[in-house]
């Protein structure tokens, strides 16, 4: 019975048969690699409940890899494969190719116990920063770990050679069709072999964040194979390193120097060398019990959506809420990305020319969040979302950085509305509302961040929710108009909870709707809504100069929580910043006052007066302390993430 099966199916798969038998040959070895280290960490699989999630979802990304590894070898296969002297030639080098491939995903699997043991992570960037120091790692390797670099050699000899073997047999005996038949197995070999490399009909291509399914990170990454998970690591470190360099160099000393002065702190608030920003933080407010902090990102909502603050008359609700709370009036957020706004009022973080921390490597474990400061202390940390929770790598982010719970489009049954973004607002905010209500009835202290996304292209909402600005329905002005709607709602019933009065809430956007302009930087399109509210919260009008990231230590004054955090952010209940910081593209701004240095890659500092009335820059001459400054602030981060300055803190 095999036997026939086996000849059936190298018949029906003709010269794609050694590619499609090498495919399953590796599927069966990382499944079994899988389960074996799931067994190994069998208790922390089964706390989460990921069984079935973890085979499932590490099939998904094993044959994503093989989609990669085995596109070009099937497409040569189905045109040229042969019994002539073209063919022999290819079906060795394919033999190769084969071999070295299964090889190069075996030996990261026999690679891998060793990692999670010291690690706790599959093998990723760290694996290749060793590369760069053989000589140490060897030396390890022969002192502290002889017999298991004895074993994985051993091993990989002899995977070696089997696997050479093995491809020489399912190259033998092959049925070649017809020549005319052959493009037709060349274009089902690359729908295939594509469509399973990008895993999903989006438009974003598999990537570790979508198979992220649990509060534990270890336990993510067994569901992506090790062969994986380096590739994917390789592909980030790009942006990593080149982040600081692009503006110029300064030393570490000196950024450092620079950064506090600019701070304002005196150095007796500094109270570690290894992380030369953490410093200890009293809260201005006084409590018996600390607060919750609920706080909530709006997609897209910036200023010129919000009449209070000299925009369209879009935002009625916000308009009536910002006469009960400490309303901002020229908050100004770091970048134009959702994850980047995440990066500011999650971490505090400033903003870079690389990708923000939420995508990058490094931080996607034992990075500093206000969850993880929040957590360590009893509080049940939650992000709430209408959408996917992979969007953007958030969920291996959140899973990674404190975050106990996610709720995602899955978890809404029977929504009132869902558009291409997932649930809508008001669901959302229905969904935020019940857990904070049963959180607050168990006693159990919480910080969530609850993150709109309503109003983003292509701006689906519910019918008969609100009188339309324009005429067409699917516009921004109406998605924001909507947005702010279901903001309202909220607020409407959270006042009539319990736990309004135990709740400090700050309402932000993540950024502007769109940064355009001929302007370096189009300041105006950084202008964004922030207030804070909650009983007890000030009514305040604040007309200073701030930034997103000044925004969570404010909160966490407010919420009566003294801490000890990198962050860099003012807190506002006692400090008075007047500066903001703002990455466009590759371009930064470091504003102070009106006074603005624009760092462009390779290029000398340029300097700017922003009119805030008029919304534009004027061009004027920079010093050399305001280029300095701008360059220390842009580097602190780059060298934090670098360097692991920016580490969680209890």
């Amino acid at each position: 019975m095999m036997k026939r099966s086996y000849r059936r199916a190298k018949i029906f798969f003709g010269p794609l048969f050694p590619v499609f038998a090498v495919v399953c040959l590796n599927m069966a070895l990382l499944s079994a690699f899988r389960l074996g280290f799931a067994v190994w960490q069998h208790e922390r699989v089964s706390a989460v409940g990921g069984w079935g999630e973890l085979l499932l979802q590490g099939a998904r990304v094993d044959f994503a890899s093989m989609g990669w590894l085995m596109l070009v070898p099937a497409v040569l296969s189905a045109l040229i494969l042969a019994g002539n002297r073209l063919g022999r030639a290819w079906s060795a080098v394919q033999r190769v190719w084969l071999t070295a491939g299964t090889l190069f995903f075996f030996f990261m699997e026999l690679s891998t116990p060793a990692f999670l043991a010291t690690y706790d992570f599959r093998p990723n960037r760290l694996f290749f920063e060793y590369l760069t120091s053989p000589r140490e790692v060897f030396t390890m390797l022969v002192n502290g770990h002889l017999l298991e670099l004895f074993v994985a050699l051993a091993l990989t000899a002899a995977g070696a050679v089997l696997f050479w073997k093995f491809s020489g047999r399912v190259s033998r005996g092959l049925v070649f069709p017809r020549w005319q038949l052959r493009p037709l197995y060349a274009v089902c070999a690359v729908a295939a072999l594509f469509i399973g490399a990008r895993s999903t009909f989006g438009h974003r291509p598999l990537n570790p964040s979508m198979v992220a399914f649990s509060s534990d990170a270890m336990v993510n990454s067994l569901a992506i194979n090790s062969g994986y998970s380096v590739i994917f690591a390789a592909k980030q470190m790009g942006d990593e390193e080149k982040a600081g360099e692009i503006y110029g160099k300064m030393p570490l000393a000196e950024v450092i120097e620079r950064v506090k002065t600019m701070r304002g702190r005196p150095d007796s608030d500094y109270v570690s060398e290894e992380q030369p920003t953490l410093t200890s933080n009293t809260a201005s407010v006084r409590r018996e019990r600390p607060k919750n902090v609920v706080v909530i990102l709006m997609e897209s909502q910036g200023a010129q959506f919000i009449g209070a603050l000299g925009g369209l008359p879009l935002s009625p609700q916000f308009d009536a809420l910002a006469r009960e709370g400490w309303l901002f009036e020229r908050c100004f957020a770091t970048g134009t990305r959702s994850v980047r706004g995440i990066e500011a009022v999650v971490t505090g973080f400033t903003p870079t020319p690389a990708r923000s921390v939420v995508k990058l490597g490094k931080s996607q474990q034992g990075f500093f969040t206000v969850a993880d400061l929040l957590a360590d202390r009893g509080y049940h940390t939650a992000f709430i979302y209408g959408g996917e929770k992979h969007f953007d790598n958030m969920a291996s982010f959140f899973y990674g950085n404190g975050f106990k719970e996610i709720i995602d489009e899955k978890d809404y049954e029977n929504p009132v509305f869902k558009g291409s973004w997932g649930a809508s607002d008001e669901d959302l905010f229905a969904m935020a509302d019940r857990k904070f209500r049963e959180w607050s009835a168990a006693g159990t202290p919480f910080y969530s961040l609850v993150f709109t996304s309503s109003h983003h292209d292509p701006f689906e909402f519910p019918d008969g929710r609100i009188e339309l600005y324009d005429a067409e329905k699917q516009t921004r002005n109406n998605a924001a108009k909507y947005a702010d709607y279901a903001l309202g709602k909220f607020f409407e019933a959270a006042k009539k909870s319990d736990y309004w009065k135990d709740t400090v809430f700050l309402v932000v956007a993540d950024h502007d709707s769109r940064a355009s302009g001929a302007a370096l930087v189009p300041i105006r399109n950084f202008h964004i809504p922030a207030l804070v509210l909650g009983e007890g919260v000030p009514v305040v009008r604040d007309p200073r100069l701030i930034s997103q990231i000044d925004l969570a230590p404010t909160v966490l004054s407010l919420a009566g929580i003294d801490a000890t955090y990198p962050m860099l952010g003012f807190d506002l209940t006692r400090e008075s910043p007047d500066r903001a910081m703002m990455i466009y593209d590759k371009n930064f701004a470091m504003m102070r006052g009106d006074r603005v240095t624009i760092l462009l890659p390779s290029k000398p500092a340029q300097g700017f007066i922003y009119d805030f009335a008029k919304k534009e820059l004027v061009p004027a001459d920079v010093t050399e302390e305001e280029a300095k400054n701008a360059l220390a602030a842009v580097l602190y981060g780059s060298y934090a993430y670098k360097l692991g300055l920016y580490e969680e803190t209890e």
